[in-house]
């Protein structure tokens, strides 16, 4: 007999994306009677409840939840306390799944006897525009996000320290709890270091790949991580140790252009270290984009892809900055929602 799987899905103002995201689960190869999709709404302004109304009606096992305090962990905690599956499957109304989605991820969490198991991101533009590609080739290169093997992909089952959304045994929630409710961002990060740290096992499947939409803006995509940098400390706050090594870089990398660009003040040799350093981090970038211009056919990506790792890595390293200096004076981290 086929195990129960609830599907949560945290949305708010999907209207542009829901109708495809839902879809996709309606062409899973898992049995549908063996299945629920719980979406839990933010209380959407725009067409989203409408479009999901229209889905309820045709399938039953669709079911819309209110989240009247908006934000994802609380989304998936109502989810989880409601969900009637032996396993917790989270995903995102921003993606699209593959037809095997879910039968290939019970698959892998039973034979590799593991605690959560996720798939890989193909990170794709919102628009065919040069900004909204350079925003999505940012977001999935080594330069842009460093070794998150999620983002940037792998060939082999790999046991790691988090997946996109995760497909968890119910019983783990049982034995370390829910999500952070604090943690507006990073709540799958903190959930999972808690989950290695009680001797759990999460392994990436580079066979499920996963369609991510990006952010169809630089200025979306800088609030987004400046808001992954901003509650990162706090996660390390909670776990008692940072839970990789990788969330460092954009914070220093920041640092060191503010403390040299103050040092080049004071001689000369710092100036041109400076500038050259800077050269270096510009023209990979640039040699970056120049390979992917062919690809996508757009000339400008030479300027735009240096510039969107600028940007994310700078959003980024003030958000961590900033997140260190609130928990130093005990003040509140609060965010608005960003899509």
């Amino acid at each position: 007999m086929k195990i129960f799987i609830s599907i949560i899905c945290p949305i708010y103002q999907e209207e542009k994306y829901i109708g495809k995201c839902i879809e996709s689960i309606l062409r899973q190869d898992y049995p549908r009677d063996r299945l629920e999709l719980l979406l839990i709404d933010g209380l959407s302004t725009d067409k989203t409840r409408e479009i999901v109304g229209a889905y309820q009606e045709k399938y039953p096992f669709i079911r819309l939840i209110d989240n009247p305090y908006k934000v994802v962990p609380v989304a998936l905690n109502i989810g989880i306390k409601q969900a009637k599956g032996d396993v917790i499957m989270r995903i995102d109304g921003h993606c699209e799944y593959p037809d095997n989605y879910v039968s290939s991820l019970i698959h892998y969490l039973f034979k590799l006897n593991a605690d959560n198991v996720g798939g890989i991101w193909n990170t794709l533009p919102a628009r065919p525009t040069t900004e909204c590609i350079a925003i999505a080739e940012a977001s999935s290169h080594i330069f842009g996000v460093g070794g998150s093997i999620h983002k940037v992909g792998t060939k082999q089952i790999t046991r790691t320290d988090t997946v996109p959304f995760g497909c968890y045994r119910r019983s783990v929630f049982d034995r370390i709890g829910f999500f952070d409710e604090e943690l507006v961002r990073n709540q799958d990060d903190e959930l999972n270091a808690r989950l290695i740290n009680n001797g759990g096992k999460i392994y990436l499947i580079p066979e499920t790949v996963i369609n991510y939409i990006a952010r169809d803006s630089f200025k979306k995509m800088c609030r987004m991580y400046y808001q992954y940098g901003l509650f990162k400390p706090l996660v390390t706050k909670k776990l008692g140790a940072p839970a990789t090594v990788r969330q460092f870089f954009p914070a220093l990398f920041l640092g060191s252009l503010v403390i040299g660009f103050v040092l080049i003040f004071v001689s000369r040799w710092f100036l041109w270290l400076y500038v050259s350093v800077l050269a270096l981090y510009f023209l990979i970038g640039s040699i970056i984009g120049f390979i992917k211009s062919f690809r996508h056919r757009k000339v400008l990506l030479v300027l735009y892809m240096p510039l969107a790792f600028f940007l994310i890595h700078v959003s980024y390293g003030w958000g961590y900055l900033n997140g260190i200096f609130k928990l130093v004076l005990h003040e509140k981290i609060a965010v608005e929602v960003n899509r």
